[in-house]
């Protein structure tokens, strides 16, 4: 009897411990994209919108800072919360420090540049916003951080990338291109988006987890104020985290923003770690990851694996 009860208890153990290492992650099916169950002392906090959880979002600043979900309804099979974007925006600045989303297999589609011109997020309200679009006529371009070359798959998700709370202000030369005339050449913000758009993975079960922004919280990496309020970033940022059945790597892109042509520049030149990115920033990347996973591949590039 008591061989028995011995037995059944082992069982039960080892049942027990099977059910708690089998959790299903969400990770690179275009779902959730919610971490793994595992220790994680950093993760963002969920109090209001469970978004915040998912792998693409660096860690909240709090304080007048707000967050921002886009969601489209009725796109469950892109995404099973219908998560669009998120930003991340200071109320005192009125500016975005981040745009953050996935990108996947599912991300495909036939809608771009839908609407003509920029769009007052509904989200906000008057007093957290600028009064006026500062953009024009201040000689930079209302920069995309999530562009709307990556959200091609409906109508409302490419409109959504036109708010201007997904804007930074962006030199022509550092955010465009131009094949006539003498002045022609290539954006490295633009040579920089498109390479991570090919890093875009085929396989169902796989993931990017892009965030990107412009630096907004320290005066040394600022270049004016347009009619002193419109914040201009000194520096763009990028940082990627792969998914894929051999786990996970991450990379980050810094760039200076400089009125110029960066043509021929070799990308790699920019690349950086996570670590790197988080000591120049300030800001806590892909904090929802388990720590031990966080520690590994934010400390660490493989410029090749890249294709840099």
């Amino acid at each position: 009897m008591k061989q028995l009860k011995y037995l059944i208890y082992l069982l039960s153990f080892v049942f027990a411990l099977y059910s708690c290492n089998s959790d299903d992650d969400n990770n690179g099916d275009g779902g959730s994209g919610t971490a793994p169950t595992e220790v994680n002392a950093n993760r963002n906090v969920v109090t209001t919108d469970a978004a915040v959880a998912r792998l693409e979002f660096p860690k909240l600043k709090g304080g007048n800072s707000i967050v921002l979900v886009n969601r489209t309804t009725g796109d469950k099979q892109y995404d099973r919360d219908e998560v669009n974007y998120c930003v991340e925006w200071d109320c005192d600045k009125k500016a975005q420090r981040w745009s953050c989303y996935q990108m996947h297999r599912g991300y495909t589609g036939n809608y771009s540049r839908v609407v003509d011109g920029y769009l007052f997020d509904p989200k906000l309200s008057s007093s957290q916003y600028l009064d006026k679009d500062y953009f024009y006529g201040s000689g930079f371009d209302h920069g995309h951080i999530c562009p709307n070359a990556d959200r091609k798959y409906s109508y409302k998700a490419n409109e959504q990338t036109f708010y201007l709370t997904n804007m930074q202000p962006q030199y022509r030369k550092f955010n465009g291109y131009s094949s006539s005339g003498q002045d022609q050449g290539e954006g490295l913000w633009v040579r920089m988006e498109d390479k991570v758009r090919s890093w875009s993975p085929n396989a169902t079960t796989d993931t990017l987890y892009v965030c990107k922004g412009g630096t907004i919280d320290k005066e040394s990496n600022i270049i004016k104020r347009v009619q002193g309020k419109l914040i201009v970033p000194k520096y763009f940022f990028m940082a990627c985290l792969l998914k894929n059945s051999q786990g996970y790597r991450a990379i980050a892109f810094w760039a200076e923003q400089k009125n110029e042509w960066k043509t021929y520049d070799d990308l790699a030149d920019y690349a950086i770690t996570i670590d790197e990115l988080e000591q120049k920033t300030g800001i806590d990347f892909f904090c929802n990851l388990p720590d031990k996973t966080e520690n590994e591949v934010e400390s660490k590039i493989a410029i090749k694996a890249w294709g840099l």
